[in-house]
């Protein structure tokens, strides 16, 4: 082909030649890619797109990852709490790569490894928390080595099970003992991983009289153990707490265990207080901890260590059937389980164990003693001395009420005050809660339910502070985060009531009753087409409270509004928030209900136009095509005709007036155009009516906001000044009032004649206004101004 392009003289031919062939080997080429590729298709087809190929890198991998860790950069940053991983969680986190390759290792020394490993791992932990001649099991899952207890407890308690399984507890069921203020969930888990039935549980509930509400009654679990026992059944383990889940109270461990050694039962506790065993002073209710059958730890929290697995230690001397209930193994890899614990512990040392956990302490310490000395703070704490777990909520004393009964309110049936108070105090807690941990992520603050105190905040450095990183500062910083959100509470408690009162005696307003909105309060506009009855979506009262909304953010006051679905419906209201200062409730009431009625009434004038629109229209064409009929019988049929109509009216014109039709908007009525040709000039329409307003407007200062009371004596502009100032203006606007009256009751004045006696030269008013402007700025600045 090349020598064939070589004997064409013609080089543009040549040159056309070489380029068609280029082209063909791009389109042989592109098609053997082609069928090559979909082999491999064919091949891979079902193969995901990330082993496709020959692999990927490490860069690529590791981007990939951080990619799902973090998520993509469009999207919104998330205000999650990122844990405070040190050179010691570097050690935990070692732990799991060693892990991994010591499992390559051959059998006999990874035995070795491995039993080092996890005796020493149990031994230092026992001495750590004063529990002497324990045994040690390692879980991922907190509430694993509890379930792995009560199938050691069932071993013990029924010895033929093994042979005759579930046979031997129908005839005589065990029985479990949880406390009412044991965590959610735990008594279903335990039943779901031994296979028993929920009336295997037995709940025992906390102090109503005596000692503090979350503790176990004692009294009351040895008369259900008593009544369990003469019905045939097994009282097989009791869960003590040493730091309930909720509030961090503990249980009076040491009488507990005397009524276990009575019935022969397991007694497990767990709980957060059990880290202060490690400290030189421990309370004699969690030191009796040692003394009980297992207890659960969680050190991992307890001193900033990630992916560090729970522990589990236990008193029993039979290993058959310990190792048949799972709590010992032969297998390697469950024995490395402690290997991330084996080395943060020692790293860190008895000295930094003992210094993390002391330091939680102090910060609870410090918040409790701060919080002593700010009003309206209600602290539950079980011993003011040693309690490692902090809950506080705000509250407010109703006027003439006692103090005690406010603290914590009584739930009752019928709505009352105090009832109220209730869920008003709990939305405002939860609010608070939400706030403080946006201001101080650091705190670690969680936001709880309890049944008889209410919404709560809950501050247990224990479990956070080693992660977060709290410090000393953080807690000041919290405690005066406090401080500045008690104002807005108590004002936002104070003016619900009057907001309703005011809703209430507004027409057109429904005030909704949303315990769970921590604000002044909700309310909703009733337009003229709301079905009362209904709670089905309403679009036209939606169409309403959306355009209130934007009317109410576009006032820019210091409150916030949002718009939501009502509580028991799925109709729209106007959710208010909570007020950051003395405000004109009534102000408030009256701009919703004006600007609501506004909104709706130019919707339904809007509407009201359009039907009239639609009809005039069609009127006009009724009298349009009327008129067009009537100028054929006038014309008549011969100067319809093309050439005939021509030259008829161009010997007879014809003199037709142009008639034609205007419609007026303001009046809705249709109207003839003849006044238009004849005058030259459009008619005079209707004035529109004036879009109607408040039947109050309020005289604001310069730089007031919306809904705000009379400025305070603290202002930088006083009280008196600011009155003096009003009543300057309004004798202003009557002095110039008065001037327009005499100059419009006055006689008409014509050149030549003398000027009325009476009359002054404009000037003089003039001035004589100018002095009083100038009295009156004298009289506004103050002496800070000049």
């Amino acid at each position: 082909m090349d020598a064939s392009l070589e004997k064409i003289a013609d080089p543009t031919l040549a040159e056309m030649g070489k380029n068609l062939k280029e082209a063909m080997k791009m389109l042989e080429d592109s098609q053997r890619r082609t069928e090559e590729e979909n082999g491999k298709k064919l091949l891979s087809g079902d193969i995901p797109g990330p082993l496709q190929g020959s692999g990927q890198d490490m860069v690529s991998i590791l981007q990939l990852v951080q990619n799902l860790m973090h998520g993509d950069e469009d999207e919104e940053p998330q205000s999650t709490r990122i844990q405070n991983i040190g050179e010691q969680g570097h050690i935990s986190l070692l732990g799991h790569s060693l892990g991994a390759y010591i499992s390559t290792l051959d059998k006999e020394k990874l035995r070795k490894l491995t039993t080092r490993i996890l005796s020493d791992t149990t031994l230092w932990l026992c001495r750590i928390f004063r529990y002497e001649n324990g045994c040690a099991y390692f879980h991922e899952e907190e509430r694993e080595g509890l379930a792995k207890i009560c199938r050691l407890a069932i071993h013990s308690r029924y010895e033929d099970f093994v042979v005759d399984g579930f046979n031997v507890l129908y005839n005589r069921k065990p029985v479990i003992y949880l406390s009412a203020a044991a965590r959610p969930g735990l008594g279903q888990y335990l039943c779901n991983q031994l296979g028993l039935p929920f009336p295997c549980l037995c709940r025992v509930p906390c102090n109503t009289v005596f000692g503090s509400q979350h503790q176990m009654d004692v009294a009351f679990l040895e008369k259900l153990i008593k009544d369990d026992i003469e019905r045939g059944k097994l009282p097989l383990l009791l869960v003590a707490n040493a730091g309930t889940a909720a509030v961090g109270h503990t249980d009076k461990i040491g009488r507990l265990k005397e009524l276990c050694e009575q019935y022969g039962i397991w007694l497990h506790v767990e709980g957060v207080n059990l880290a202060t065993l490690a400290l030189g002073y421990v309370s004699s209710s969690v030191l009796a901890a040692t003394k009980c059958d297992s207890m659960t730890l969680t050190p991992g929290p307890w001193l900033g260590l990630p992916a560090v697995p729970a522990v589990t230690l236990y008193k029993h001397d039979d290993p058959a059937l310990t190792l048949v209930s799972g709590l010992t193994s032969n297998k390697p890899a469950d024995k490395l389980r402690a290997l991330p614990l084996w080395l943060s512990l020692q790293y860190l040392g008895l000295d930094g164990i003992v210094e993390r956990i002391k330091h939680a302490c102090q910060l609870s310490q410090r918040l409790q003693e701060s919080l002593k000395k700010v009003n309206h703070i209600k602290i539950l704490v079980e011993d003011e001395l040693s309690s490692p777990v902090v809950v506080f909520r705000f509250f407010q004393e109703l006027p003439g009420s006692d103090p005690g009964l406010n603290a914590i309110p009584v739930p009752s049936a019928a709505p009352s005050a105090i009832g109220r108070e209730r869920h008003s105090c709990d939305a405002l807690n939860r609010w608070l809660g939400e706030q403080l941990k946006q201001l101080v992520p650091v705190s670690g603050l969680t936001v709880m339910d309890l049944e008889v105190e209410g919404t709560c905040v809950r501050f247990s450095p224990l479990m956070t502070a080693a992660v977060l990183g709290t410090r000393g500062e953080d807690v000041d910083q919290l405690v005066a985060c406090i401080q500045s959100k008690l104002p807005v509470l108590t004002c936002t408690l104070q003016l619900r009531e009057e907001f309703k009162q005011e809703v209430t005696a507004t027409a057109g307003l429904l005030h909704v009753d949303d315990p769970n909105w921590p604000g002044i309060g909700v309310v909703r506009y009733e337009h003229a087409n709301d079905d009362k009855n209904s709670l089905k979506l309403d679009p036209e009262g939606e169409k309403i409270h959306a355009g209130l909304l934007k009317k109410l953010n576009e006032l820019e006051s210091d409150l916030t509004f949002k718009m939501g679905p009502e509580y028991k419906s799925m109709k729209s209201c106007i959710y208010i928030g909570v007020a950051s200062d003395d405000i004109d409730v009534s102000e408030l009431v009256e701009t919703i209900a004006v600007t609501a009625r506004e909104i709706e009434e130019n919707s339904r004038l809007l509407e009201n136009m359009t039907e009239v629109v639609r009809k005039g229209i069609q009127e006009a064409q009724v009298q349009l095509q009327k008129a067009n009929e009537e100028r054929l019988l006038e014309e008549g049929v011969l100067r319809q005709i093309p050439v005939v109509g021509s030259v008829l009216n161009w010997f007879s014109p014809v003199q037709a007036s142009q008639k034609g039709r205007t419609f007026n908007l303001t009046a809705g009525s249709l109207e003839s155009t003849e006044h238009t040709y004849v005058y030259k000039v459009q008619g005079s329409g209707v004035t529109p009516p004036q879009t109607p307003t408040g039947t109050r407007t309020k005289q604001r200062l310069p730089g007031q906001k919306p809904f705000k009371r009379s400025l305070r004596g603290s202002d930088a502009i006083s009280e008196t000044s600011s009155v003096s100032h009003i009543e300057d203006l309004e004798k202003m606007e009557q002095l110039s009032g008065g001037q327009e009256a005499s100059e419009a009751n006055s006689p008409e004045w014509h050149p030549g004649t003398p000027a009325p006696p009476e009359a002054e030269p404009p000037g003089a008013v003039q001035d004589g206004a100018q002095g009083l402007q100038d009295d009156r700025l004298q009289v506004e600045e103050p002496e800070s101004l000049r």
